[in-house]
Order: C-alpha cells, then structure tokens, then sequence
C-alpha cells in the first residue's frame, strides 16, 4: 500500500485501504496487481488518467513516423536518369525515410523481370553505404521493387586542439 504522498504504508486489508482512501476523499487503485501482495495506491484517479492522456498525446506529437517514399525506375532507364533518381533515393534515406525502389513494367518489358533484378540491384549496390536491404526484389504486379532502410551511421569522432600537434613543436 502506497499513500498519495508516496509513502509506503505496508501490507494491510483491502477493507481497511478502502476506508483510508475515502476517509482522504482519494481513489485505490491497483498498480501492480500480478505482484504478491498485490500492490495498491491511493491517488486521484480522473487528475492520474489526465496526466497519462497528456503524456501520451506529448508522445505522439514528437513521434515522427517513419515515412515510405518510393523511387520509380524503368527498365530501359537512361544512365543520366538513373543517377538522378539514386540522388534522390540518398537525400530520402539520408533524412530517415524508407525508400520503396520500383521497377515499372509495360507491355513485352514482363517478359524480361531480369532486367529489373539487375536495375534493382545496381540502385542497391549504388546506396549500400547509406541504406540496408529490408525486403529482397517481389513482383507486384507489373511492378517490382526493393525496401530500402536507412543505415545507422556512427558519428565521425571530432577532434579538438588539444588532439592535433602544435606546429611549432613539430619543427
């Protein structure tokens, strides 16, 4: 038993806490009901459920989800374009999203998947430094596509003065 102050009152009879906690015109609620004893609190219960509504709404404003945008390629891409759309596949992994790479398909091009597994894995081969391979090449339809993640770089160590010789002591 837990009084409102924080104070641990000991074990006691559920009858007994119940009368403690409407004597201070308070709320018993159960905190940890698996645990034996069971372990119960005295608090205001609308003020508590307030305060933990609060938190989590504080939680899912800061929350950023983690957005899929997609990069389409053709199979017959032409090499200035392919480069363009990899620097754009690096400036979306680099500011934390996923990147779904699609392989659009038209006509006899369906014939052919094996042109878009060796696009798919030259974007893949392009990018390992700056994302990881979440989902291997599937076939959607007349698309297919890869997921790429971004990679958890680690930060660079930064020097300070103090790291780098004088030069005057050098010479």
């Amino acid at each position: 038993m837990i009084d409102d102050q924080g104070t641990q009152l000991g074990v006691m009879p559920t009858r007994q806490a119940l009368a403690l906690a409407t004597d201070r015109g308070l709320d018993l609620v159960e905190v940890a009901p698996n645990s034996v004893p069971p372990v119960c609190r005295i608090l205001d219960y609308g003020k508590f459920k307030y305060i933990q509504s609060t938190k989590e709404k504080e939680v899912r404003r800061t929350h950023k989800p983690s957005a899929v945008r997609e990069v389409r390629f053709r199979p017959r891409i032409g090499q200035h374009d392919f480069d363009a759309k990899e620097r754009l596949a690096r400036k979306l992994l680099g500011e934390g999203a996923k990147v779904k790479v699609s392989v659009m398909f038209r006509g006899r091009e369906m014939d052919h998947p094996e042109l878009a597994v060796a696009l798919l894995k030259r974007v893949a081969e392009g990018l390992k430094e700056d994302a990881k391979l979440e989902q291997a090449p599937n076939l959607e339809g007349r698309m297919m596509s890869i997921l790429l993640a971004p990679a958890k770089v680690a930060a660079k160590p930064q020097y300070t003065s103090s790291d780098v010789p004088d030069i005057e002591k050098v010479s």
